[in-house]
């Protein structure tokens, strides 16, 4: 067991560690979540089945985080909506361009409570790409997704398994604007953005998708999908595995199913090996 990462997932109280089973030299248990205190959450959670509509999969985009000393954005008056969402002319944008459609979106009513289009962050070139609903409350202030508790747990989460944000990682969500009061993105809506998403996999191309939570899973494999009889199989985006596991804000209500998702991360380390040919 590495001690740094023990380190750092004791300091998030997320003690006793959890451990992956059958690795030679590495053989423990998933940590018991029964220790594990569910803080408030502002994250979206993981929602009903809804399934975008069919998009152009060769469209895709990126983002470029504010920096988090920044005074956060004021909330903005109501925005009168644009056009939807032009899936061919995202489809040939560079990350710049791309970056500056999403801050500048009026596609859907989401626009209209937001402070910030929230892009995504990270490795430009990653070999994982991490995928959840929605900005939450923090996120729609600071414009990183996954910077509130439920962003704390997935960097515990990722740094059990000997990865971290911003290196060879990447972390974006389906839908770019905050959700009023969190709730789950509608079907317009996250048809509505999933151009932005399919160009952001686009221009990243990484090995490997984790879809963080139902929304996610069911925007990007366009299929109903249920985390439950999801778990330990590989489905595929436009020639990229997806493994699906359950989205961090549910892990905090649902502290239970943090070995599942222990065991998630574990399958998607080994596809991972598998498709590196055995250098992760």
């Amino acid at each position: 067991m590495n001690a740094r990462r023990d380190s750092i997932l004791r300091e998030m109280g997320l003690g006793p560690i959890w451990r992956l089973r059958g690795a030679p030299g590495d053989e423990a248990d998933a940590f018991d979540p029964a220790n594990e205190q569910a803080p408030p959450d502002t994250s979206v959670e993981e929602a009903p089945a809804v399934v975008a509509p069919v998009v152009d999969a060769q469209v895709r985009p990126r983002e470029q985080p504010l920096r988090a000393e920044s005074p956060a954005p004021a909330p903005q008056p109501a925005r009168e909506r644009s056009p939807a969402v032009n899936a061919d002319a995202v489809g040939g944008m560079g990350w710049d361009e791309l970056t500056q459609e999403i801050l500048a979106c009026k596609a859907c009513r989401l626009c209209e409570q937001r402070r910030q289009a929230v892009p995504g962050v990270g490795d430009r070139q990653a070999d994982w790409l991490f995928v959840g609903e929605g900005p939450g409350a923090e996120e729609d202030a600071r414009g990183e997704p996954f910077v509130g508790k439920a962003g704390q747990l997935l960097d515990a989460m990722m740094s059990a398994i000997g990865i971290k944000r911003g290196d060879n990682v990447y972390i974006a969500n389906t839908v770019k604007c905050r959700p009023p009061a969190n709730r789950t993105p509608e079907v317009e809506e996250l048809a509505a953005c999933f151009p932005y998403l399919a160009r952001q996999i686009a221009l990243i191309r990484p090995r490997l998708i984790v879809a963080l939570g139902r929304p996610a899973a069911q925007s990007l494999l366009n299929t109903d999908i249920r985390i439950a009889s999801a778990r330990g199989k590989c489905f595929d985006y436009d020639g990229i595995p997806v493994v699906v596991t359950y989205h961090p804000a549910y892990l905090l209500r649902n502290p239970m199913d943090k070995a599942k998702a222990w065991e998630d991360l574990c399958f998607a380390r080994r596809e991972m090996a598998r498709l590196a040919g055995g250098e992760n």
